[in-house]
């Protein structure tokens, strides 16, 4: 089936599906609340992993693996050999849509929602990998297909499930800290090449991999291995750089403390990379080094709340509040939220919650647990999803949350290309001193609502993505 005409027909199709228990759909089936059968799309690398844990709580069983390449996906087809094996998404959805209750996805970004949102339209529970899609709206149209079609979901940002969210939410609420004005979140990634000039030259593509289900909606080019198996994070047509691998995980640990929604305005800096004396290199096919970016939120309760995102190796200001020895988060990132009587800093995915100035740890008396624990109750995030889909309820990182959140920090790296993008000023050549103009180097006013800029139009082109012809998504 052509790529248009699959979508076009699930699409259509979604309309005339019932939620049906899994135990009528195929002579192998048993009852739902036993067994969930999942489809896994993407096996290799962090879709091993999720596919793995989703094995170990015992109640799944896997109808079928897809990943374009099965060299990569070798290590979970041995492991369970029985499992039908594809390299086309499309054949699963052909071929087992009546067999399967959910399905996993851990593809490369820009293939997230892609190969979901056929399968959530057709009533499927769905966890999908962070973060959620490749651009705003497609994460707006996962949220909404989700919603309208009954589903249980799941993003994969495994500290919404961790018990230490819920402890520095029943703190902030407790008002230890007072009312929150600023948050400051930091990663050590990129731990991968950004920064770089587009690859060039022939390289022979490996003869497991499907090249051109790989690149699925994104502009033919040559295989290089310039952006297998893992550098293509770095890359604005397939990743979404550090901010967008890392911003769901830590980001996660103030949406989810203070019920952020969506940002009002975006402002990015970044690094500039030479490549000659006052010759400033056009890499913006590729990720920056190194970012900044400042968002601003309106909220109820708290008012106007600054959030700073910091990656590439770039750290924040150390709290005056922090005695030598103590640090802020851990080796990979964290968050500090400041508050009007003091500070709360956790470690990346929300872990090891403590107070600054570290003496209010000693006199805070914590209140009683009252956030229903998931971690340590019921076996963490994969788990948590797959004891929704069999009993009902939302998953910690249901779309509903984890969509909004997506969305804000895919605008995060809207003003990242805003802030990359750059004009020739009339009469000059690239190699010529200060040759380009930045017209959206500036504060990117954002209406959540309806998805759209409104003082900078160029950067709404970046709102919906660009997809190959056969491979929009509608």
């Amino acid at each position: 089936m052509k790529r248009r005409t699959f979508i076009k027909n699930s699409a259509a199709a979604s309309a005339a599906f019932t939620i049906v228990p899994s135990f009528v759909l195929g002579k192998e089936h048993v009852p739902p609340s036993d067994t969930l059968y999942v489809a896994g799309f993407g096996a290799g690398g962090q879709g091993g992993g999720d596919l793995r844990r989703l094995y170990e709580t015992k109640k799944v069983k896997f109808v079928a693996f897809c990943d374009v390449d099965f060299e990569r996906a070798k290590g979970t087809f041995e492991a369970m050999p029985d499992v039908k094996k594809y390299k086309d998404f499309r054949k699963v959805y052909d071929k087992h849509i009546k067999d399967i209750d959910a399905i996993c996805v851990a593809t490369p970004d820009h293939t997230h929602a892609t190969i979901a949102l056929p399968f959530i339209r057709a009533k499927k529970h769905a966890y999908v990998e962070k973060p959620l899609t490749h651009n705003i709206r497609e994460a707006r149209m996962m949220t909404e297909a989700a919603k309208a079609n009954g589903v249980v979901t799941q993003m994969g940002n495994q500290g919404a499930s961790s018990d230490g969210s819920r402890q520095a939410k029943e703190w902030i609420e407790s008002g230890i800290i007072g009312k929150v004005y600023k948050v400051d979140c930091w990663t050590n990634r990129p731990v991968w090449p950004q920064g770089v000039p587009i690859p060039t030259g022939k390289h022979k593509i490996p003869k497991t991999l499907d090249w051109d289900l790989w690149l699925g909606p994104a502009a033919k080019r040559d295989y290089n291995p310039a952006y297998l198996p893992f550098k293509w994070r770095g890359w604005w047509d397939f990743g979404t750089g550090a901010l967008g691998d890392m911003g769901c995980h830590i980001m996660e640990t103030p949406f989810s403390v203070l019920g952020l929604g969506y940002p009002t305005e975006a402002e990015a800096s970044c690094t500039t990379n030479w490549v000659g004396d006052f010759h400033e290199a056009d890499y913006v096919a590729s990720c920056p080094s190194s970012s900044i970016v400042r968002l601003k939120f309106d909220h109820e309760e708290h008012g106007e709340i600054a959030l700073n995102w910091y990656d590439g190796g770039l750290m924040p200001d150390l709290p005056d509040e922090l005695k030598d020895g103590e640090t802020i988060g851990n080796w990979d990132g964290g968050s500090v939220i400041y508050g009007t009587r003091g500070i709360l800093v956790t470690d990346t995915y929300s872990q090891n919650a403590r107070l600054l100035p570290s003496g209010l740890n000693k006199i805070f008396t914590a209140p009683e647990p009252y956030l229903d624990r998931v971690e340590g109750a019921t076996g963490g995030h994969a788990a948590n999803f797959v004891n929704a889909c069999l009993t009902g309820g939302k998953a910690s990182s249901d779309f509903s949350v984890s969509g909004p959140l997506t969305e804000a920090v895919l605008m995060g790296n809207l003003a990242i290309k805003a802030y990359q993008y750059k004009v020739l000023k009339p009469g000059k050549k690239p190699t010529y001193w200060a040759p380009y103009e930045y017209p959206g180097r500036k504060k990117i006013m954002w209406d959540g609502i309806n998805m759209k800029v409104t003082n900078y139009d160029k950067a709404n082109e970046w709102v919906n993505g660009i997809y190959r012809k056969g491979w929009e998504l509608s």
